[in-house]
């Protein structure tokens, strides 16, 4: 990450600081980051550095596409991701509050085009799916789940 870091803020259009690389590399791929836990990390790296520095880069790469800022129903911080692109969902964990990425749903899906438009030139649709992650469910209830990915059946 370290190594890519500069050029993914310079394609970007965007100077590079300590700051901005720091934010960058405390949020790895597939993670789903406050702003306070991205603080924590860059405040390991850095030392000191303000909150409101940290949020001022989350802004700055969520205008300029290097994140993704994803705000679910129920949850009081707005999260933070390196997948951007393309039209992925979330599965979110009721008891943990764990997000996993879920690709687009295939086949039939109507819910993905509204009955009506209004006008708008659509390039986004927000699905989140709720349930309890395989950790917080009931054990027999987990013990005949199918796993997500094949790298987690290594794991049982």
């Amino acid at each position: 990450m370290a190594s890519e870091g500069p050029s993914l803020l310079r394609a970007a259009g965007l100077r590079v600081t300590a700051p901005r690389l720091a934010v960058l590399a405390a949020i790895p791929y597939g993670q789903h980051l406050d702003a306070d836990t991205i603080t924590q990390t860059v405040r390991g790296q850095l030392g000191r550095v303000s909150t409101q520095a940290v949020y001022d880069v989350l802004n700055v790469f969520t205008t300029s596409g290097l994140l993704r800022r994803i705000e679910l129903p129920g949850q009081t911080s707005a999260r933070y991701e390196r997948r951007v692109g393309d039209n992925h969902h979330h599965l979110v964990c009721r008891s943990c509050r764990n997000v996993i990425d879920v690709d687009c749903a295939v086949g039939d899906a109507p819910c993905l085009t509204p009955s009506v438009d209004g006008g708008y030139a659509i390039d986004e649709a927000e699905v989140v799916y709720w349930g309890l992650c395989p950790a917080c469910r009931p054990a027999d209830e987990a013990a005949g789940s199918v796993p997500l990915y094949p790298e987690e059946a290594k794991h049982d």
